[in-house]
């Protein structure tokens, strides 16, 4: 299993987002650094893969109706791939 974090506390704007994401994911170079690029990411995901997202609240403060929507993709993704897992606020 493949442990991923993310701090909301620690995120100010959508590039920071995507770089942290993109990094600690290991995500191709085709990446495009926006939420469709992700989604297809996360779904494309063979390993096992755990994404627990810390200080949500932080995060959607910092990044408004896009955090609310990254957070929607995060669920869609693990829903449509059983090797996705998304763990919000543990």
């Amino acid at each position: 299993m493949i442990d991923v974090l993310l701090d909301g506390e620690q995120i100010r704007d959508r590039e920071q987002l995507h770089s942290v994401l993109a990094e600690r994911l290991d995500l191709p170079a085709w990446y495009g650094a926006n939420l469709d690029a992700l989604y297809d990411c996360l779904t494309d995901i063979r390993d096992d893969t755990r994404l627990t997202v810390f200080h949500s609240g932080k995060l959607r403060e910092a990044l408004g109706v896009y955090g609310e929507r990254f957070l929607e993709v995060l669920g869609q993704a693990e829903e449509d791939n059983l090797r996705f897992t998304f763990v919000l606020d543990p």
